[in-house]
């Protein structure tokens, strides 16, 4: 049960619990003014407070963080089970990540002790202060996907800033069915694991939304794409991907590659050069064959004929003269023509040397160029490798694109097929639980007809849904503002009384004013006498804020508040609200 409500700022209004009904006031004064409302007196601002000292987010909107209340330090005391003790928790906004609890509910480390207002405790991130609340509160162990402590709370304590009095089985406007549901199962003592399997499949349902947006935007669609033009792509890539592999299994690799490279280009030149030395000797050997054929003796001997023809005798001396000329003659012949012979030989052996040379580099050209052919150096693997890899990954996306494509496609069917096996499942289930159906529709009815008389049809319809479990508490009404109030304080109080009985909640229910706003006097009576009742038989907690008009038709209809009014006793004057005095705030307070 929660005990006090309390804060460092000495203007702040103390508010003290006890069990059973507890009614927190806020009065008009004598000096009033019609247009003065009590919405200035605190009376939500205590639901706030008690959710933020519970481990709710702190946001800019949060009233904690306003700039008023951001350095004032409010605190909660409350039983806790295991603890002979209360058990105190302690948050700022100015250190809102941090709850301080006056005991070690958590078990954390020695280093997180503290010493504050003289009582030694721990200090704990809200996360691990939630998690305490999940385990201690709701008997919530291990991992409970769709299920969660802050959502079960909101249940017990609901908060108008929420739009949580809207409709019984939501605790705020955006809260969809499925989640809803599964957290509703559990407080019923329902398999709640079974019944989250409706979160995971709007969650489905939601993730095929998108996806389907996407393949229909006319850019977003080619990322996935239809399986029809996959199928294709895929084909050709898978093509290309063996034509590498091939490449790749028959590559070898060449030892030192890059000399056998230059000698085969050495080889390439040398050809090149004794192509063009074979051309310049061939023309110079040409044109000493020619010199050669020119080359002969001269002719002298028709002189004497021509001389004696003339009548002039040669004598002895000149014939002398002309044989020493003569030889001199053939011996410069002789020479010329050896010396060309020479040359001839010279250049022949040249070209003949030059001929085996080439036969010589032709053959190793061949070789070097087999070697070449035949394989390659390293970084040519390494690149034919890469190229390979990165068509693989290639093909691998076409393929994941692929599946995406055939599972959006199948999708739909599966999703439907799985709706319909969940909602056989959740059926067979609920058929299975039907005393702790019974008994909820059975507390539910009983206590609607306790506000307005056993002719009165209520109960609660459960039902297995093709997207959530369906629980709707019904009254037979014509569905006024005040009957559908009644319904959630009927609803809530069966939530609270089966949860605490099996071990699934906390002892403590709080609601707001608003829950009685528009109700008839009656029903008003009704529902706080039956608080009384409920709460001493269940040994719970009722806590609820009301304004003192709503209180005074109780009062006419036969319900005394007087032994539940607790301290303070709220007031619209600018010092008496809860919290000592007026700020401007985002909501409500």
């Amino acid at each position: 049960m929660l005990r006090r409500l309390s804060a460092d700022d000495a203007r702040f209004k103390t508010v003290t619990f006890t069990a059973g009904l507890n009614l927190l006031v806020a009065d008009t004064t004598a000096s009033s003014a019609d247009t003065d409302s009590r919405n200035s007196a605190g009376k939500s601002s205590v639901i706030e407070l008690v959710h933020f000292l519970l481990g709710s987010r702190a946001t800019a909107k949060s009233l904690a963080m306003n700039k008023a209340l951001r350095g004032t330090t409010f605190g909660l005391d409350m039983d806790w089970p295991g603890l002979a003790q209360l058990l105190e928790a302690r948050r700022s906004g100015s250190r809102a990540k941090v709850v301080s609890l006056s005991h070690d509910v958590f078990g954390v480390s020695a280093d997180a002790l503290f010493n504050g207002n003289g009582t030694g405790g721990v200090e704990l991130s809200v996360e691990q202060w939630t998690r305490a609340i999940e385990r201690d509160l709701f008997g919530l162990r291990g991992d409970h996907p769709g299920v969660s402590g802050r959502t079960l709370l909101s249940y017990l304590v609901r908060r108008a800033s929420s739009h949580a009095f809207n409709e019984p089985t939501r605790t705020f406007s955006q809260q969809s069915a499925a989640e809803a549901s599964s957290n509703l199962a559990y407080l019923l003592g329902l398999d709640w694991q079974l019944i989250d399997g409706y979160r995971e499949l709007a969650a489905r349902k939601a993730t095929r939304t998108q996806l389907q947006k996407a393949v229909n935007d006319p850019v977003w669609g080619r990322i996935v794409g239809s399986t029809a033009d996959l199928r294709g792509q895929i084909t050709l890539a898978e093509a290309q991907v063996e034509r590498l592999r091939g490449q790749v299994a028959t590559f070898q690799v060449v030892p030192e590659y890059e000399r056998l490279k230059d000698h085969a280009d050495q080889v390439s030149r040398r050809i090149k050069q004794l192509a063009q030395e074979d051309v310049i000797d061939q023309h110079n050997l040409e044109e000493l064959q020619a010199a050669v054929t020119e080359t002969a003796d001269v002719e002298v001997s028709y002189l004497e004929p021509a001389y004696r023809e003339l009548g002039v005798i040669l004598n002895d001396q000149v014939r002398r003269r002309f044989e020493d000329v003569k030889t001199f003659h053939h011996s410069i012949v002789r020479n010329r023509r050896r010396f060309l012979e020479e040359e001839i030989n010279e250049l022949t052996e040249r070209l003949s040397a030059r001929r085996a040379e080439r036969a010589r580099l032709g053959e190793d050209q061949a070789r070097l160029l087999r070697d070449l052919a035949d394989g390659g150096a390293l970084e040519a693997l390494t690149a034919l490798q890469t190229a390979l890899g990165r068509e693989e990954a290639a093909l691998g996306a076409l393929r994941h694109r692929f599946e995406a494509a055939q599972t959006l496609e199948a999708s739909a069917r599966q999703i439907t097929a799985k709706s319909v096996e969940l909602q056989q499942a959740v059926d067979t289930d609920l058929q299975e639980r039907r005393r702790q159906t019974n008994e909820a529709i059975l507390l539910f009815s009983q206590y609607a007809q306790r506000l307005y008389g056993e002719g009165r049809e209520a109960y609660l319809a459960i039902e297995a849904g093709r997207s959530s479990l369906s629980i709707t508490p019904r009254i037979d009404s014509d569905d006024s503002r005040g009957i559908n109030n009644m319904v959630i304080f009927c609803f809530d109080l069966t939530l609270a009384v089966l949860a605490h009985r099996h071990g699934r909640g906390p002892d403590f229910l709080i609601h707001d004013s608003h829950l009685y706003d528009g109700v008839d006097e009656r029903q008003i009576a009704n529902a706080l006498a039956l608080a009384v009742e409920v709460t001493e038989e269940e040994r719970m907690q009722y806590i609820v804020t009301i304004n003192t008009d709503t209180l005074g038709v109780a009062a006419q209809r036969g319900f005394d508040p007087k032994p539940y009014i607790r301290s303070p006793r709220l007031t619209d004057h600018d010092d008496g609200g809860l919290f000592g005095f007026r700020f401007k705030a985002v909501g409500k307070a």
